[in-house]
């Protein structure tokens, strides 16, 4: 994988979402076009950290009580805190983790961060979200695929424009996969408060790269169709099983623009 793949004239989604985690594996481009879409849209910060936050909670659910030990991150994005390897293998060392992203400087951190405590294992499968048959097939690696496996596809859906497609993306994998299986979905969406983030959409398609898309709820909890839905069900991430409070009472977070849920396969 020749690192000349790498484009820095023009702003990447795995990079700017690095910048706006407070990472520093991006480029003056990423930073550029990351600070004037929060000049467009101030929560999407907020929406980022959040959307990493509900990472940690569903896959410390998933690994925990609902026992799953495989896991298929699809767009896992440059390498951060609490990445979906380092939180299953916490609560069971030994999770297998497959990611799949298709840039090359992702690949280069991956392989070089992602690394499995003894017992697990991770792998990195350079593909496109577009080809659920490739990403099948070198999944079998790592991952036994007649056994349940979890999907993560937080924020990636967005980013296949063509809601056809992404149907068919979602089906195919889950197609491939056991009972007791499960989807793990983010997306940003127009609902929820984020009706201020069109502005920023149109300022990212026509500045960087790959071309986002927002859905409603109802068009994302079609991604769903046939799994059964875990409570609470298709809510904001921020609401997705939140942590107590610091006083032990029930959270009750704000509302943010990006809609969650966690399905199961029957």
């Amino acid at each position: 994988m020749s690192m000349s793949r790498i484009n820095t004239a023009v702003a990447h989604n795995a990079r700017v979402w690095n910048h706006w985690l407070g990472g520093k594996d991006n480029y003056a481009i990423d930073r550029e076009v990351g600070d004037h879409i929060t000049g467009l849209y101030p929560s999407i910060g907020e929406v980022a950290r959040a959307d990493r936050a509900f990472l940690g909670r569903a896959v410390r659910h998933l690994a925990g009580e609902a026992g799953i030990r495989q896991f298929l991150d699809i767009g896992t994005g440059l390498p951060t805190a609490d990445n979906t390897h380092e939180v299953a293998q916490r609560v069971a060392p030994d999770s297998h983790v497959v990611y799949v992203d298709n840039d090359p400087i992702v690949l280069t951190h991956a392989r070089a961060l992602l690394t499995s405590v003894p017992g697990g294992a991770t792998d990195y499968i350079d593909a496109d979200a577009n080809d659920p048959d490739a990403i099948l097939h070198a999944a079998a690696r790592t991952l036994d695929l007649g056994r349940p496996v979890a999907i993560m596809l937080l924020g990636i859906l967005n980013f296949i424009v063509d809601t056809t497609q992404a149907q068919r993306t979602v089906d195919r994998l889950l197609a491939a996969l056991p009972s007791g299986s499960h989807l793990v979905l983010t997306h940003p969406t127009l609902e929820l408060g984020g009706e201020g983030n069109a502005e920023a959409m149109r300022f990212w398609n026509e500045n960087a790269t790959p071309p986002i898309t927002a859905r409603t709820g109802a068009e994302i909890a079609r991604f769903a169709a046939g799994l059964d839905l875990l409570p609470p069900g298709l809510v904001s991430c921020t609401r997705w099983r939140p942590d107590p409070a610091p006083d032990g009472s029930p959270a009750e977070p704000p509302q943010i623009a990006q809609y969650a849920l966690v399905a199961r396969k029957p």
